[in-house]
C-alpha cells in the first residue's frame, strides 16, 4: 500500500529533523523543506497528501506559500503550525485556505491525530465526487441534499436558509470529526467577532432541533474548539 506523502515546511531545522523522524517511524512518508522559498519548489516538484507549513520562517511566511498552493492546489490539505497563539492569525490561516492549525509547542500524537482525521476525511474513490462538489449525505434517517437547501426523513422536510445550509454542510464534510469554530465563521460569516460567533451558535441550535427527531444524530459542543456532527451507529 503506498505510503501517504507529507511535505513538511518547517525552518527550525533541529526540530523540523525531529518531527521528520517521529512522522517516518508513523509510516508516513515525509519531505522536509527549510523554509518558505524551499516549500514552494518542493512541493511544484512532487505530490503530496498533505502539507504542514510552519508559519514564522524566512523568504516566504507560511501564509504566503499557502496561497500559492492554493491558486494551483484547491484541493489539497493544510495544517499550520505556529509558536503564535494570536486569533489575527488563526482567522489569517483560514482565510488563506487552513485545514487545521497546532499552536507550537504540540504533543505529536495530536498531529497524528488531526493528519489522520484529514486524509480520511478527504479519502475517496476517484470515481466519486469531492467533498466541496458532493451535495447529498446521509445523516442518519435524514437525506441532507445542500444544493436544494432541504434536509428530509421521509416524513417531514426542511427548507433550510443558506447560512443552515452551509453549516450543515461543513458539519457534514467532518462529521465524526470536530468542525473548528474559526474555520466555519470564516468561511461562512466572513469574520469572526462576538456577534458571529452568537450567530453562529443560533444555527446551530435551528439545525438541532431539525434533527432531534433521529435519537442517533448530535451536535456536540467542544467548548472553546468547535462541533462535531455524530451518527451513532
Amino acid at each position: 500500500m503506498e505510503k501517504t506523502h507529507l511535505l513538511l515546511v518547517e525552518d527550525d531545522t533541529n526540530f523540523g529533523s525531529v518531527l521528520k523522524d517521529f512522522l517516518t517511524f508513523n509510516d508516513y512518508e515525509v519531505t522536509h523543506a527549510v523554509d518558505g522559498e524551499d516549500g514552494w519548489k518542493k512541493f511544484n516538484a512532487g505530490h503530496y497528501d498533505l502539507c504542514i507549513l510552519d508559519v514564522m520562517m524566512p523568504k516566504k511566511d507560511g501564509f504566503t506559500l499557502a496561497k500559492e498552493i492554493r491558486e494551483v492546489n484547491k484541493q489539497v490539505p493544510i495544517i499550520f503550525l505556529t509558536a503564535k497563539s494570536m486569533k489575527s492569525d488563526v482567522l489569517r490561516g483560514y482565510q488563506v485556505g487552513a485545514d487545521d492549525y497546532l499552536n507550537k509547542p504540540f504533543d505529536s500524537e495530536v498531529l497524528l491525530y488531526k493528519i489522520k482525521a484529514i486524509t480520511e476525511r478527504g479519502a475517496s474513490d476517484s470515481s466519486e465526487p469531492s467533498e466541496d462538489s458532493k451535495t447529498i449525505f446521509n445523516i442518519g434517517s435524514f437525506t441532507f441534499d445542500s444544493k436544494l437547501r432541504t434536509l428530509s426523513n421521509g416524513e417531514e422536510e426542511y427548507k433550510l436558509s443558506p447560512k443552515e445550509n452551509a453549516l450543515l454542510k461543513l458539519l457534514c464534510q467532518h462529521i465524526g470529526d470536530l468542525m473548528p469554530r474559526e474555520m466555519a465563521l470564516v468561511r461562512i460569516w466572513k469574520d469572526d467577532n462576538y456577534f458571529t460567533a452568537r450567530s453562529m451558535d443560533v444555527y446551530i441550535v435551528k439545525l438541532r432541533k431539525y434533527l432531534k427527531s433521529d435519537p442517533k444524530v448530535s451536535i456536540s459542543n467542544i467548548h472553546g474548539e468547535g462541533f462535531r456532527l455524530i451518527v451513532e451507529e
